[in-house]
Parts: structure tokens; sequence; C-alpha cells
């Protein structure tokens, strides 16, 4: 169906492979059109290779995920080998082989780059974080979830390079330590959304230093941080009034008595309070929860 559409008769009785590539087809046409159905296109005849060539070395905006849940590597690396005019890249269905070998020559030519998505991306290294920092400086969000081998120092290179990052998911980056996450929140004071979720070494220091130097934060993910307390649920509450999330679940250090602050603001907790908790579990014990009235 697609191919009759390329090939179908325009008013002036060309096909729709006369008009402008550059100017009609590719920003108008093509765009709306699904990657893994544009790569189709090349196998029908040497003038579409060509387009859909153009089209990827003026695309935007690639995820890896439109094309299927495995893309090979070949593939990767002929598809973005052109474009220099990337702005968004997401390269999670790329993590069981994508290495600094693939992933830097992309990094090096795409300077505009300013949504990176590397979630899981395991076989990485700290050198990927260090020219994302050195050739992004424009860098607003960042996923690095499950990257262990994010470091102290990698994470340095980005704060001082990316000051324009609003939002961070450092999810599982497990060699990172309070120090290194304040050395982030003092260079990056535009963070809206951080995540810190599944590290056992992030504690009070770094929440505490990360609501005073970003006052714009929006949304805090703190879930597994078993040294997260209430105190720095307080400075929390008390240095970021635009807080809208947070999420606490695991932290068995963190109790009501700071998050009630929070609850009265109206900030979405992924924890419910100790009555409404109570009631579940009744509930799951006995089959039903009793009439109560919450209000008293």
């Amino acid at each position: 169906a697609l191919w009759c559409l390329m090939m179908s008769m325009t008013p002036t009785g060309g096909c729709l492979l006369d008009l402008p590539w550059e100017d009609i087809l590719v920003p108008h046409i093509l765009c709306h059109l699904p990657l893994q159905q544009l790569l189709s296109l090349q196998r029908v005849s040497k003038s579409f290779q060509s387009l859909i060539q153009l089209y990827l070395a003026n695309m935007r905006c690639f995820d890896s995920s439109q094309i299927g849940p495995a893309i090979p590597r070949a593939a990767f690396v002929n598809l973005l080998k052109d474009n220099e005019v990337l702005q968004q890249l997401a390269l999670q269905s790329c993590s069981n082989w994508l290495t600094d070998q693939e992933l830097l020559p992309v990094i090096g030519q795409n300077h505009h780059l300013h949504h990176i998505q590397l979630k899981g991306c395991a076989q990485l290294s700290r050198h990927a974080l260090v020219a994302i920092s050195l050739s992004c400086p424009n860098l607003r969000q960042l996923s690095l979830a499950h990257c262990e081998w994010v470091d102290s120092l990698s994470l340095r290179s980005l704060a001082d390079h990316c000051k324009a990052l609003e939002a961070v998911d450092l999810t599982a980056c497990r060699q990172l330590k309070d120090e290194a996450i304040c050395y982030l929140v003092q260079k990056c004071g535009r963070l809206k959304s951080l995540s810190l979720a599944v590290n056992a070494n992030v504690g009070n220091v770094a929440v505490e230093e990360t609501a005073k130097c970003c006052p714009e934060l929006e949304h805090l993910d703190l879930t597994g941080c078993l040294r997260v307390k209430n105190d720095s649920i307080r400075v929390l509450a008390e240095y970021c009034p635009k807080l809208r999330s947070l999420k606490v679940k695991h932290c068995h250090n963190v109790a009501e008595s700071s998050l009630s602050i929070l609850r009265s603001r109206g900030v979405e907790l992924d924890v419910e309070p100790p009555m409404q908790r109570a009631l579940v579990l009744l509930q799951d014990v006995v089959g039903f929860a009793p009439f109560m009235n919450l209000q008293i």
C-alpha cells in the first residue's frame, strides 16, 4: 500500500517521487511514516534507496524501538552514518550489543542532541558519557538507568559541560555516591526531574543538596534508597515548592511524619497513608474493608 501511494500520480501527471525531495517529501510526507516501513522502501528501486538515505541523513529523531525489539548492529551503523542533525536519540533496544565503538561516532557528529536515552545499555563505558558531555552542550534530558558503568568522574564531566540539563535518570547507577550527586546538582540547578532509585549509596546528603540547589525540581525518585531518612524529606519540602511527585517506596527510614507535609500540598506519593495501608492489608486478609470514617 505504501509503495502504491509513493508511485501514485499527482495532479500534474507525475509520481510522488517527482516532487521536491528536500522541500516536500522528506519534511512533509516521510516524517509521518513508520521508520520500519521507510526502510522497506529502500528495496523498491535505486530512486527509493536514494530518497530514504536522504531522509535518514536529515532525521531529527531516532528511536531504535521503532524498527523492532532488536535492531542489528550493522543496520544501526548504516542508518546513522551520514546524520549530523539528530536532536533526539533513543537506543534502549540496542542494549544487547551497543558499545562505545558504535555510539561514539554518532555522538561525535551530532552536536544538537538534547534528548538521549541509553537505558540498559550496559556494554558502554564511562567514555561514552564523557563524549556526550563534550559533544552535546544543549543536552536537556538523559537516561542512564541501569548503566552501572557510570562513575563519579564521568558524571562530573557531564555536570561541567551540560548545565542545561532538566531531566536525568540515574536509576541503579550503583557506583554513584552522595558526593557525585551533589556535584551534579550544584552545576545543574535547572533540574526538574531526577531519579536516584535503586542506589543504596545515596543518602540524606545528596537529597538535601538536591533540594537546595534545584528549586525547579518537580519529580524525584528515591525508590529503594535505604539511607534516605525523614530529615532530608523535610528539607525537600522546604526548598522545592514546585515538587509534584516523590517516590520513596522501600525507603524504610522515611515515615509519614515527613511525608505528610508533602501530602498536604498535593504532592503525588507512591506510598499510601498508614491508615489507608492498614485498610488495604485488612481487606486482603478478611476479604472486605469495614466502614470507617477517615475524616474523624
